[in-house]
């Protein structure tokens, strides 16, 4: 008798067992998506949502559940959105967008945010910045410097709160710089700036120096030396190899033009910068060319952009393609771990390989692996 119940009991045990396991099987991997649904910012949110749904649809697995959220691009509003999604038993959400978002989501304790914001000082310890931070292109831009013995660097940062991750990137990043200066983006303190910073005034008086010594010497070809040196502009050496601009559009241009009038040329100094999301209008901007630039996978991202034009018959932005691949990354993590201890994850190291490139991912921080580029001759070139 005894031995019947055992068996008996063994039989409910094991029948225990794979039920249990056919209910985790069937468990759900609820994200949470905090966009901006109405207001200014609706678009970009909107653009996001379609990335999001195509990436589950590529996925193709069941177990994925979207909420999206509206943010509206306010904190508070963010914050009520982030409640709800944990009321849900949201463990892990993709958003907010925009770093001020940020400003209250520490009050939510058990929940890991993904946000797609660049900016990594000041993060609340429950959000991770999925963005392609400083630290990520510095590192790029490292390897390139390392790459060619680049050994003189000098950084132009504008005053623009976005010089202090600039220098977080520079710490994390180990990058070698033999001087760092911050800039004025008004146009004629810029001028003055960066006429201090090459020494702009004294080359040019040693140019007109050399002239009138030349002229009132007693050299045989002396007008031919004349000749050559009015076709200067400066004369002088310069104190560094290359230049870090770590601007974008029209104020990137304004200082490599300020560069161009000092007579510092694309052509015998290293012009670099930051990620430009390949913009197109940098392709015509040939007096600043060459200038290098890390940024993702464009082979990567130009698949991308058709497979969301042919779905939805528009152009995807570019903070899509990091909601994309972030859609991924955490179905990536969940087939590693137990739902319920996913955030931990992001904790350990991992790496993951998504349409942007590779993600790196240690201690609450993501980094990516970026390509280097080359504009030059109105032509893109990927150099690593």
């Amino acid at each position: 008798m005894n031995k019947f119940i055992k068996i008996i009991f063994f039989l409910l045990l094991n029948y225990s067992l794979l039920f249990l396991q056919a209910v985790k099987s069937e468990e759900k991997l609820r994200i949470g998506l905090l966009v901006p649904m109405s207001g200014p910012n609706k678009n970009i949110g909107l653009s996001i949502i379609k990335a999001v749904q195509l990436a589950v649809k590529d996925i193709d697995n069941s177990i994925i559940e979207i909420i999206p959220k509206d943010t509206a691009t306010k904190p508070n509003q963010t914050l009520k959105s982030a409640f709800e999604l944990k009321e849900m038993g949201v463990k892990v959400v993709i958003g907010p967008i925009y770093h001020e978002s940020l400003a209250y989501l520490s009050e939510i304790k058990d929940l890991t945010f993904l946000s797609l914001t660049n900016k990594i000082l000041d993060l609340p310890k429950n959000v991770i910045a999925a963005g392609i931070n400083s630290t990520s292109q510095l590192n790029t831009i490292k390897k390139f410097l390392e790459k060619n013995n680049i050994e003189r660097t000098i950084f132009l940062t504008p005053m623009q709160n976005f010089e202090f991750e600039v220098q977080k990137g520079i710490k994390d990043s180990n990058i070698k710089i033999y001087k760092d200066y911050l800039y004025d983006t008004e146009p004629t303190k810029l001028t003055n700036q960066i006429e201090k910073i090459t020494n702009y005034k004294i080359r040019k008086q040693n140019l007109e120096d050399e002239i009138y010594r030349v002229r009132n010497s007693n050299e045989l070809n002396k007008d031919k030396i004349i000749k050559r040196l009015e076709k200067r502009y400066t004369l002088g050496g310069l104190n560094f190899d290359a230049i870090v601009i770590a601007d974008f559009d029209e104020s990137l241009k304004s200082v490599s033009t300020s560069l161009l009038y000092t007579d510092v040329s694309p052509k015998n100094k290293f012009f670099i910068t930051l990620n430009q999301w390949f913009d197109e209008s940098l392709l015509n901007a040939t007096d600043i060319q060459p200038i290098y630039y890390p940024s993702i996978n464009k082979g990567n991202f130009d698949n991308y952009k058709k497979k969301y034009f042919n779905e939805f018959n528009e152009n995807p932005t570019h903070l899509s393609l990091l909601s994309y691949d972030l859609v991924g990354l955490v179905y990536y993590l969940s087939l590693k771990k137990n739902l319920l201890n996913l955030n931990k994850l992001f904790q350990k190291k991992n790496s993951f390989k998504g349409k942007i490139g590779i993600f790196d991912i240690k201690n609450n921080k993501i980094n990516h692996r970026l390509n280097f580029y080359k504009v030059e001759n109105k032509n893109l070139i990927e150099i690593f």
